[in-house]
């Protein structure tokens, strides 16, 4: 199944680097990729991409599994979401910006407002809480100077120091991702643009 680096429907290869057969992957790798490929319905380009360094696509997703599906903290999953689409924009990065648009549709249940704010997120319909998140991770994303007014700005919006760990980590995490997929030219699923569009 991930012999090739073709996307089906447009001919376009999904990267600059060759994607690995199937045949010659770890097993470990195969076996991620099976599961995740029969949860999805399909299987997200950024697997092929990352199959080509077995070794770091370890690391790559052991590190997302540890930020993204971890249970404690006040970040729900569309919050996570939220936080990459919102940097990934700044990061001028079209594979996250529709890959986790589209997982943000999925776990929001709201259907406008990653594409809100992907345009302004400044006008995009968000809580004050769902702002001040933003705003700490665009200040991570950009490198501002990070100042104590930072963390009690969060702290009033009911975000802890360890809250605002998460904040800043999936901004981070996600800002090397966006420099990942740049460089590979990394291109998203055809399906990811229509998920969780329609009820």
């Amino acid at each position: 199944a991930y012999s090739s680096t073709k996307e089906e429907s447009t001919g376009r290869p999904v990267g600059r680097y060759p994607v690995p057969n199937k045949k010659d992957m770890p097993y470990d790798i195969v076996e991620l990729m099976e599961e995740v490929e029969m949860k999805t319905g399909f299987l997200p380009n950024v697997f092929k991409a990352m199959s080509h360094r077995p070794a770091e696509f370890r690391a790559f997703f052991a590190y997302y599994n540890a930020i993204m599906n971890k249970d404690t903290g006040r970040l729900s999953k569309a919050d996570k979401e939220l936080i990459i689409v919102a940097t990934s924009v700044v990061n001028r990065c079209p594979y996250c910006v529709v890959a986790h648009g589209a997982l943000h549709r999925i776990y929001s249940k709201q259907p406008a407002l990653a594409d809100q704010v992907i345009v302004n997120w400044k006008l995009a319909d968000l809580s004050d809480r769902d702002l001040a998140m933003l705003e700490f991770a665009l200040a991570v994303c950009r490198a501002d100077n990070i100042t104590e007014e930072h963390f009690q700005k969060l702290e009033r919006h009911g975000f802890d120091r360890e809250d605002a760990w998460d904040i800043g980590m999936i901004s981070a995490f996600f800002a090397m991702s966006n420099r990942i997929a740049h460089y590979v030219d990394l291109r998203p699923n055809k399906e990811f643009y229509t998920m969780g569009r329609t009820p």
